[in-house]
């Protein structure tokens, strides 16, 4: 296909890939789950539907995603590791980690209903991603005893709270007379004044979760005698193990020996600190627009399974809209978007300090949010349609220095969405006119605008009396609402490379201060980018 004069802002992507042999861990977290919790009434200290959702999300990600062996997760978090030989998406932390929060997202969603049948799912669940790049087997371990001892302090801990609260105490008072306490002291506590052993508590409260892959065999047939033929298989499971970061542990699932590696007999405590130092992080050059562009993954065959329309259904363009103008509500940070297709670029301004311009948090909160409320809304826009997967999106961030390549990154969207969708209009009309796409391939080949244009007069179509949306995409942003003097966020359908829209809507790229507050001179307000 035609290039446009805007691509040279690819220059500005940079990927960022974890290199072989450290073994790849992505951490999900439930992103303001506290509140979350509340809204939904989930019982304290433990939910355990809320905390069987998560297995069950788990499992779906081990079953989606052969390179993903092995997790574990307690409360609102989840660790997946990949196979130590993984090539999965080339070793891209971005689009790894973005990839899996949103696939979590969306089965979270997805799946709500089988583990909460009485309760509606009253806004959308989100989740922080990132990846942990673990040099050896010893750091994985570690990271692991890290995480479940975690689970275990923590849960401990706000059992003795909630016990206190519910006793009459208030939230204030039990946090004083837990502070400072040790693990033998909060056992007296729940022992002595509440009748209650810890080590009886349930597994999935004090040990966590494991998912797994074992393997069985499964039936696929049976033989005139009447024998089963059988064929192996690995199959996602959830186990709860006392300590998983033992050999004895490990050497019970040959797939984690095959694909990771053996434990030590032993490990050393080793403090947060030292493994925080393998976080695969990078914040975000300040003084520069930041783009969240996230993408539809394996949207040929979504779109196949839920028979979506061709080359356009103006319903399914309708929901990714839906859901842009919800983020734009919720982030007050993003202040445009742009989308076309199974594709959507979030503009943050460009002094935002949102997540101290961590990269990995401000994606997976978009690509999370934007998930979620994707299936979310799904029955707004397809109320006799029940999706047969969840769908899921890749995300990247990009960071761009002045407002004019900005707008060419823009531009250059909104060129492509031209050149996508005059192609596919003329290859699915030559498809339902009796071609194979095949053939429809061969007769576009080399092919430019106005010989698409006069391919389309043959069919009696117009290209520029096609809907607006499917020419141009859609242009999310806050507007004045002139009647009541207050913002609300807009969806348009123009150009957006003519200067006259940016001079019309001036406020959308507003610069401001050239520096954020934590380095504009004279000013008292420090903040600690920790």
């Amino acid at each position: 296909m035609a290039k446009s004069k805007y691509e040279y802002v690819k220059c500005f992507e940079a990927e960022e890939e974890v290199m072989y042999p450290n073994i790849i861990v992505v951490q999900i977290e439930g992103r303001d789950f506290g509140s979350f919790s509340e809204k939904h009434g989930f019982e304290k200290p433990n939910d355990e539907n809320a905390l069987n959702l998560m297995n069950a999300c788990a499992i779906k990600v081990l079953e989606n995603f052969s390179d993903v062996i092995f997790a574990y997760g307690f409360s609102d978090e989840y660790s997946f590791i990949l196979n130590k030989e993984t090539t999965f998406y080339q070793r891209r932390a971005s689009k790894i980690q973005s990839i899996i929060v949103s696939f979590f997202s969306s089965t979270y969603v997805a799946k709500w209903k089988e583990f909460f049948s009485q309760k509606e799912l009253s806004v959308p669940p989100s989740f922080h991603s990132r990846v942990i790049s673990c040099a050896s087997m010893e750091v994985l371990q570690a990271y692991l005893l890290w995480r479940q001892t975690e689970c275990h302090i923590s849960n401990q801990y706000n059992t003795c709270l909630w016990k206190l609260v519910f006793s009459g105490k208030s939230e204030k008072e039990a946090k004083e007379i837990l502070k400072g306490t040790q693990k033998q002291e909060q056992n007296e506590l729940l022992f002595q004044k509440f009748g209650i052993n810890y080590k009886d508590l349930p597994q999935i409260f004090r040990q966590g979760s494991c998912a797994i892959k074992i393997k069985v065999d499964d039936i696929v047939k049976y033989r005139e005698n009447g024998s089963p033929v059988k064929r192996p298989r690995k199959k996602a499971v959830i186990v709860h193990s006392e300590n998983i970061a033992t050999k004895r542990f490990w050497n019970n699932y040959s797939c984690l020996t095959e694909e990771l590696g053996s434990l030590a007999e032993g490990i050393n405590k080793i403090k947060p600190q030292y493994l925080r130092s393998f976080l695969f992080e990078s914040r975000l050059m300040l003084s520069t627009w930041i783009v969240v562009r996230i993408d539809g993954c394996h949207f040929h065959r979504f779109c196949e399974d839920n028979g979506f329309q061709k080359p356009n259904d103006e319903q399914a363009l309708k929901l990714m809209n839906s859901c842009a103008a919800s983020l734009l509500e919720m982030f007050k940070d993003i202040i445009f978007a742009y989308g076309v297709s199974d594709e959507y670029s979030f503009v943050l301004k460009k002094d935002t300090l949102l997540y101290q311009r961590r990269s990995s948090e401000i994606v997976s909160a978009v690509v999370s949010l934007f998930s979620s409320m994707y299936v979310m809304k799904w029955k707004e826009f397809f109320p006799e349609k029940e999706f047969k997967e969840p769908p899921y999106f890749d995300g990247r961030s990009v960071c761009y220095p002045s407002s004019k390549i900005l707008r060419d990154y823009l531009a250059w969207r909104q060129v492509d969405c031209h050149i996508n969708n005059q192609y596919n209009t003329c290859f699915w009309l030559l498809v339902k006119s009796g071609k194979s796409r095949t053939e429809a391939q061969s007769s576009l080949k080399g092919t430019q605008t106005q010989e698409k244009n006069e391919l389309l007069a043959q069919f009696g179509i117009d290209y520029n009396g096609l809907p607006i949306i499917f020419r141009m995409g859609s242009s999310v942003f806050l507007d004045r609402d002139e009647a009541t003097g207050n913002d609300r966020v807009v969806v348009e359908h123009c150009s957006i490379i003519e200067t006259s829209f940016w001079k019309e809507h001036p406020r959308i790229l507003d610069e401001g201060e050239s520096l954020p507050t934590i380095l504009r001179p004279h000013s008292n307000k420090m903040l600690r980018l920790s």
